[in-house]
């Protein structure tokens, strides 16, 4: 799914629309959602939801009342109702998804100062809001300068220009703290503008920066992912990963969110399953537990006198020998509920349609033959000259 605009230039190079996002046909947004219901008609009588959803630059979205009663659809780029002036977004949904989006969102749309939709955007507010996104870059990196003279522990992350190019939104992240007042003054003396400052979250800079994860795949953040749950050291822990900072963060420094993707399974088949520091009382001593697999559902257990040696039960085995412990009795010994895991044998290659051997080209094309044929003729050879001296000997007897 990509805009007319996002095709290939010279020689297979990707030409790209270069518009980060804001193509006019909505095929390279972020955060779009389908509206599965445009192809159906309203019942007689009603009318059509008077709210649209717009999109500013990368996943900032707001819900605006048309007023206007406008003729509006996914893609068209509208001047929006701001707190002073008016800015430039794009429409994504429209229709009864509105009222669902927002009942999701908790937003009321019944409130009457709800900001408009003042008109679709002419040719001079599209060229204006352009221009303004082509500076956005150059003033980041003035921006980053001034910080850095006035010695502040913050970084500048993103900028944001407002529609009409009178105000601009600058999205730092920073540990503490900061004073900004003097940034302020000196960035608006600077740019001319009026500035807006807002601190963000790190991952809502990864959300607005985007990037590669680890799996390979863009950030779940920066393409589908609307809400941030927080992450826990818990969370690795139920799916017995090995707590490594470097392995569990993701870009921006804090706990992958993938790793609440598969917590509620775990959590589900972890509920009758025993803990991991459980012990078995045996006539022939107390048993540890050293290792558990939720998905085969087996535990391995040794003894405090011979830790080396490991035995595989079930989790309705240790289930069992934890009542009896709890009514005093003893069993005789791990062996006796002890399974055998039979190891499989690893298929490398299966000739199944009948292929060739993947390592026909590992041993010499007929090198036993030529050895043999170099034998057999060194063979020959002596076989020859022998024959030739028995001959000149009977010569000369003769």
């Amino acid at each position: 799914m990509s805009c007319s605009s996002c095709s290939t230039g010279k020689d297979g190079q990707p030409k790209g629309c270069k518009n980060n996002g804001t193509c006019g046909t909505d095929g390279c947004n972020k955060l779009t959602v389908f509206d599965w219901l445009s192809n159906m008609s309203l019942p007689n009588g009603e009318r059509p939801f008077d709210f649209v959803e717009v999109r500013f630059k990368n996943s900032r979205k707001e819900f605006f009342r048309n007023t206007e009663n406008l003729s509006l659809s996914i893609g068209d780029i509208v001047a929006t109702q701001a707190q002073s002036g008016h800015d430039i977004g794009m429409v994504t949904l429209t229709g009864e998804l509105v009222r669902v989006q927002m009942k999701r969102k908790k937003v009321s749309f019944t409130d009457e100062e709800a900001p408009k939709v003042y008109r679709k955007a002419s040719q001079k507010d599209i060229d204006i809001w352009q221009k303004c996104r082509d500076r956005e870059e150059e003033i980041k990196k003035r921006a980053r300068e001034i910080a850095i003279i006035l010695k502040l522990q913050m970084k500048i992350s993103d900028v944001e220009f407002q529609g009409d190019g009178s105000k601009a939104t600058f999205y730092y992240t920073a540990d503490e703290r900061v004073d900004f007042r003097q940034l302020i003054k000196d960035m608006a003396k600077a740019f001319g503008i009026r500035i807006e400052m807002r601190q963000i979250g790190y991952r809502q800079e990864a959300q607005r920066l985007g990037g590669i994860g680890s799996c390979g795949r863009e950030l779940c953040c920066s393409t589908w992912l609307t809400d941030f749950r927080s992450v826990s050291t818990s969370a690795a822990r139920y799916q017995q990963l090995s707590l490594n900072p470097q392995k569990l963060a993701g870009q921006c420094g804090k706990l992958k969110c993938c790793l609440n993707y598969e917590l509620d399974v775990y959590v589900d088949a972890l509920k009758d399953f025993p803990a991991q520091d459980t012990k078995l009382f045996t006539e022939k001593g107390l048993a540890f537990c050293q290792k558990t697999d939720i998905f085969k559902e087996m535990l391995w257990f040794s003894y405090r006198e011979d830790p080396g040696s490991w035995h595989v039960l079930s989790k309705d085995q240790v289930n069992e020998i934890l009542e009896k412990n709890k009514k005093k009795e003893k069993v005789a010994s791990l062996e006796m509920y002890a399974m055998e895991i039979a190891v499989e044998e690893k298929v490398v290659f299966e000739n199944v349609v009948g292929q060739d051997s993947l390592t026909r080209f590992d041993r010499p094309k007929g090198g036993g033959n030529n050895n043999k044929n170099r034998n057999k003729n060194k063979n020959r050879n002596r076989n020859k000259n022998k024959n030739r001296n028995r001959n000149r000997n009977q010569k000369k007897d003769a």
